[in-house]
Order: C-alpha cells, then sequence, then structure tokens
C-alpha cells in the first residue's frame, strides 16, 4: 500500500471514529431513554445531505484524571451548517455518548465558531442541548469555554434568531446560554433545566423534590416559563424548531418571509359577528378569534401553558409573518398581571428585533389587583410590556373586541403610544373602568340618598355605558381609525399591512434604552 493510500486509510479511520461518537453500548443507552443521538437528530432537523460538519477532528487538551487516555475526535459536540427548507441554519448538537456531553475548553471553542460563523453570515443558530454540565476534569477552562458562549448570545441577540432544543440535561451554568437566546423547546420527562440539582437542595434547604418537578419541561412550560414549547419526544421538538424557523427572517436587516396560500384577502370571517358574548363579564375564547383572521387558521401559540391570560404567537396575515399578542377572557378576565407582562414584553421585542409587525388583539378589564401583585412588582413588570410597545418600530396593528380598560387600554398597544392602525369592533369598551365600578365612585352620594339606591344605581350604570361602553367617543376623538363589522377584520388588517410594510420610524439616538428589567 502506498503512503498516499494509508494517509487515505488513516483519514477514514479518523472520521469514522467520530462519527461513531461514544460507541454502541452508549448508542443503544442512548435510546433506551428514548432519545436520539446527536446525529440522529442533525438528520430529522435539516433537509437530506445538506449538512456540512466542521471541526469533526478536534480533540480536547487535558492531561489529567486519565483523560489523556481517553481521547475522541470531536470532543462531544456536533458543529455545522446545512438548510431547512431550504434555508441556511447553523448548529451545535452536543452528544451525551462522548464525556457524557459535558462541555470541556476545545468542547466550547466548537460552539464558539459555529456562533461567530452564524453572526457572520447572517444566519439563524440552532442549539440541540443533551450535557451533564461542566466537563469537571479541565477546570476553569470549561468555565472559561462558557462564558465565552454567553458573550457570543449576547452579541448575536437581536441580530439572528437563536433558538435552543433541550434534549436531555442542562444544568448549572450551562442554563444561562438557553436562558439568553430567543426560543427554548423542551422534551417532556427527557429534559431537565436547574441551576442547582436536588441533591444540593435538599443540603442545602431541606427541600426535597424531584428532577421532574425541580427542572422538567412541565415546570418550566408553566411555572417559570423558562420554556416556550413542550415536545413529547425528540422528534416533535425538532419538527417544532423547523416550523418556528420557518416563521423568522434570517436575521435583523433581512424581510420577513412569505408564503403563499390560498385563503382569500377578502375572506369574511362570519363567526366573529357573534363570538362576543351579550353580556360583557362572560369569557370566551380569544384564540378561536385568531384562527379565524389568519391564513388557513395557521396559529403557533408561544408558551401556551405559561400565563394563560395572555396569548403570543406566529401566523400570517396575506402570507406575510406577523406576531399575535392577545388577551385572553377565559383565563383571570384577560387581566394583565405579573407573568402575562413578561411574557408578552419578551416576545414583542423579539418581534422588533426581526422586522416582525405586531397584531394586538384587546380584551383587557385591567392589570389584576391583589397584594401579591403589588409586592411581586407589577408597576415594574406592567412597565416592561408598555415599554416594549413603546419601543417597538415594526408595524403595530390593534383591534379592541370588548374591554379596553385604564391603564390597560393605554398599554396594549393603544394610538397614544404609537399603534399604527387602530381599530374597534362595536362591541368594545373605552373607559377608565367597568361601568358599576365607575358609577359607585362618581355617584355615591346621589345613590346613597336615592329613595331606591338599587334603582338609581342600575340607572346611572346603564346612562354611563351608553356613554362609555362604546368605540364611538373614543372614534370621535381619532385615538382609534374606525369601528368596523367583525366580520371585516382580516381584510382590513391585511390591506392595512400591506400598506404599513415599508413603514420607517426615526427614534432620538442612544447606545440602548434602558428598560425596567
Amino acid at each position: 500500500m502506498s503512503d498516499k493510500e494509508d494517509k487515505a486509510v488513516d483519514l477514514r479511520l479518523r472520521k469514522t471514529r467520530s462519527k461513531s461518537g461514544g460507541g454502541n453500548a452508549r448508542i443503544a443507552s442512548q435510546h433506551a431513554k428514548g432519545k436520539m443521538t446527536a446525529r440522529e437528530r442533525i438528520d430529522v432537523l435539516f433537509d437530506e445531505d445538506s449538512f456540512m460538519e466542521i471541526d469533526s477532528l478536534v480533540e480536547h487538551r487535558c492531561q489529567d484524571f486519565g483523560m489523556e487516555r481517553n481521547i475522541i475526535p470531536g470532543d462531544g459536540v456536533i458543529c455545522g451548517h446545512g438548510t431547512i427548507d431550504g434555508k441556511l441554519v447553523y448548529c451545535f448538537a452536543q452528544d451525551f455518548t462522548v464525556y457524557g456531553g459535558s462541555l470541556g475548553e476545545m468542547h466550547g471553542l466548537k460552539i464558539c465558531k459555529i456562533l461567530d460563523m452564524a453572526i457572520k453570515s447572517g444566519s439563524p443558530i440552532i442549539g440541540l442541548n443533551d450535557s451533564g454540565g461542566a466537563r469537571i476534569q479541565e477546570g476553569v477552562t470549561s468555565l472559561g469555554s462558557y462564558a465565552e458562549i454567553f458573550f457570543r448570545n449576547v452579541r448575536a441577540s437581536g441580530v439572528i434568531p437563536q433558538i435552543s432544543v433541550i434534549m436531555g440535561p442542562c444544568a448549572g451554568g450551562a442554563v444561562y446560554s438557553p436562558a439568553i437566546t430567543d426560543f427554548v423547546i423542551m422534551v417532556d420527562k427527557t429534559s431537565h433545566m436547574f441551576i442547582t440539582g436536588p441533591e444540593v437542595i435538599k443540603t442545602v434547604t431541606n427541600e426535597s423534590v424531584t428532577f421532574e418537578e425541580l427542572g422538567g419541561a412541565g415546570t418550566h412550560g408553566s411555572k417559570s416559563g423558562v420554556t416556550h414549547f413542550t415536545a413529547a419526544d425528540d422528534k416533535e421538538a425538532l419538527e417544532i424548531t423547523k416550523e418556528l424557523i420557518n416563521f423568522l427572517p434570517a436575521n435583523n436587516l433581512d424581510k420577513v418571509p412569505t408564503k403563499e396560500t390560498n385563503d382569500s384577502f377578502d375572506r369574511e370571517c362570519l363567526a366573529l359577528d357573534t363570538i362576543i358574548p351579550t353580556d360583557s363579564n362572560q369569557p370566551y375564547d380569544m384564540t378561536d378569534v385568531i384562527y379565524e383572521i389568519l391564513d388557513n387558521g395557521g396559529f403557533l401559540e408561544i408558551q401556551a401553558d405559561f400565563a394563560p391570560n395572555i396569548v403570543i404567537g406566529f401566523g400570517r396575515l396575506g402570507g406575510h409573518t406577523i406576531g399575535i399578542v392577545a388577551n385572553q377572557p377565559k383565563f383571570l378576565a384577560g387581566c394583565l398581571d405579573i407573568n402575562a407582562s413578561i411574557k408578552a414584553a419578551r416576545f414583542i421585542r423579539f418581534c422588533d428585533s426581526f422586522n416582525i409587525s405586531l397584531v394586538t388583539l384587546v380584551d383587557v378589564p385591567g392589570f389584576l389587583p391583589g397584594a401579591t401583585q403589588e409586592w411581586g412588582g407589577i408597576i415594574r413588570h406592567g412597565a416592561k410590556l408598555l415599554y416594549a410597545y413603546a419601543e417597538a418600530t415594526v408595524p403595530k396593528l390593534t383591534v379592541i373586541t370588548r374591554k379596553a380598560y385604564g391603564g390597560a387600554y393605554d398599554v396594549m398597544s393603544s394610538k397614544h403610544i404609537r399603534g399604527d392602525y387602530n381599530i374597534a369592533w362595536p362591541t368594545a369598551e373605552l373607559a377608565v373602568m367597568g361601568a358599576s365600578g365607575a358609577v359607585q365612585i362618581i355617584h355615591k352620594r346621589r345613590i346613597n340618598a336615592a329613595i331606591n339606591p338599587n334603582e338609581e344605581r342600575e340607572r346611572l350604570v346603564e346612562d354611563y355605558n351608553e356613554k362609555f361602553a362604546n368605540p364611538y367617543r373614543a372614534a370621535a376623538l381619532g385615538y382609534i381609525d374606525d369601528v368596523i363589522k367583525p366580520r371585516n377584520t382580516r381584510k382590513v388588517l391585511i390591506r392595512s399591512l400591506g400598506a404599513l410594510l415599508e413603514k420607517e420610524e426615526i427614534r432620538p439616538s442612544r447606545k440602548h434604552g434602558n428598560i425596567p428589567l
């Protein structure tokens, strides 16, 4: 065999060693847990034969604790780029079969390199996280690589979309990279995220909690709000990732993607004419309105189980990607509370970063009252939502379906904080508060002095409703641009959006604002 042939064999063996990961036994163990391997995940995520790996021969440099005798090319993470439905996307996938997916110096620097490439090329980055955490054998060099990743996540924020898919353990400092990224997807029962594990918590605070209770997908999907989507298994998580990528532009300078639709731009939404109950205190499902308006009823809801009193997500209007923010009367009467304010504010800021127009559907009786909310900082957190709307320069379209009371009216993309096109249905009620409460304050003495206080109260409530439980006072003042039949909502929004797509808004020059974090 010639020297040239020897080198070709050597290269093939090195590549084979890299692709085999931790070996058949560890791959079988991964499958036994209901998890795909890192390479199987990449095959599902990317278009066939489109993924191009880089740094497959990188090796760690640790010479301690016997690590010098345990070297696997690739160092436990697969990095590269490929296409998802034809769109260029960069990716890293941690391989749990190699050193438990632990992050050492070179493993981390590989991720840094792929992040740098994504930023330079203006393409989305997806991280498939499945890691035991920092590689203890490498000490501070492992921690240094983590910090290098965090720095790049921050630098990429608002420049390219960043998606983290948690497909196994993610603990300690490792959680902060996903937390900085735009969207977090977790797999139910097989993925976990936490700063400190159950054993440490038991030792320090004497609390007994399971892995699932502490940091499972259900916990982060409903209680903490850390995760945006919960998937049943690896395959579903990757399908959600692909759907998300299809809604998003490649970077902050790119226009939003459009998709041809056979759904008529002039379609009337007849169901909307009767969706608002006669009793203004009776709930209805705002998602029914959303599905009726959007192209082909296509809606990707985000954080569905967290702060359900507000709904956020992506859809399309006239083929264009839009972001939806909507009060949900089914939960807490659609009131804004701490979690709802945080949830919506972050989504609005993402949409504004990536030129995604916002459609806001309003049915809000106010901010949720109570000592718990006040002590928890509803003033500060509610201000985040106000700040996000006022800061956003993308086209902002607002539809008031029913209640728009008090400060919550102002906050929900009102004309006063520069909503571009604000419309209302005839059922809209724009007022400082509901009629009953307002009458009790304004006419307290009159009611108490009346021969029949109840009759007088009812009469005054009816009078207040005639004056304020409608959109026409606001329309007369120019605070809303039109009052429309509900059935016309879709076509009116599509036409308005088309007129606003090239909108430009100049704001004062500054380094950055100081959002009330």
